[in-house]
């Protein structure tokens, strides 16, 4: 009894241990956007963006409907090159998460900049989304190079979207690892690198902000937690 006993005491200490890792502390290296209780820099209109369960979380209801896709945004300064690591879970609809992004002057709440799609019917996770600045940009399983037309030129079809989709959890959390160096972003979802794009319009913007959106459309519930950002 004293051994079976011991033996769960152990196996409680590990996950509580586990909990806290992976919840609490900042990988080496990274620092926390997030504090996990409040907004503190982070800016986006109350109505839909908010704290619960210890995640920034965005909702949208019958009731309470968006009008165009907006966005909360990180109020610290511009980055360039980065490494960021952010969960998130998606109930029904569309979101993202925004980087090297600017405000939209057009929209109230609104970035345009790259985004790291996120779509409940996981068509698109993974994928690059040019908010403004092109729409798809590459495809989930490909490395592609975008230039001034905004057109994408496929250089590698390293898998298919269908196999990559059995890597992300519906419906529940998963873990966004987006790397940007120079011209080239990588996004990775639980390890798995999903798109590879390589911008070559010397117009696009080289630093911005961090965003995360919520879409148009039918009612959904979006959330996020465990917000690093490593500057390269």
């Amino acid at each position: 009894m004293k051994k079976f006993t011991l033996i769960v005491l152990a196996a409680w200490a590990l996950c509580v241990s586990a909990a806290f890792a992976v919840d609490n502390e900042a990988p080496e290296g990274f620092v926390s956007l997030f504090d996990g209780k409040t907004l503190t820099n982070w800016e986006g209109d109350p109505t839909f963006w908010s704290v619960q369960d210890g995640c920034i979380t965005g909702v949208s209801t019958p009731e309470k409907k968006i009008p165009y896709s907006m966005h909360i945004a990180w109020t610290g300064e511009p980055v360039g090159d980065f490494e960021l690591l952010i969960d998130f879970k998606l109930l029904h609809g569309n979101s993202g998460v925004m980087y090297r992004a600017a405000k939209d002057a057009r929209r109230k709440w609104g970035l345009m900049g790259y985004q790291a799609d996120i779509d409940s019917r996981n068509a698109y996770t993974g994928i690059m989304y040019g908010e403004e600045i092109g729409g798809i940009l590459t495809g989930r399983g490909q490395k592609c190079k975008i230039g001034t037309d905004r057109k994408a030129v496929v250089l590698e079809q390293f898998g298919t979207s269908q196999e990559l989709a059995k890597n992300i959890n519906f419906e529940d959390w998963n873990t966004y690892r987006i790397v940007v160096k120079g011209n080239v972003m990588t996004h990775y979802i639980n390890g798995v690198l999903m798109s590879e794009t390589i911008e070559e319009d010397p117009s696009m913007l080289k630093t911005g902000t961090f965003g995360m959106q919520i879409h148009p459309g039918p009612p959904m519930t979006v959330q996020f937690k465990n917000i690093y950002l490593k500057k390269l």
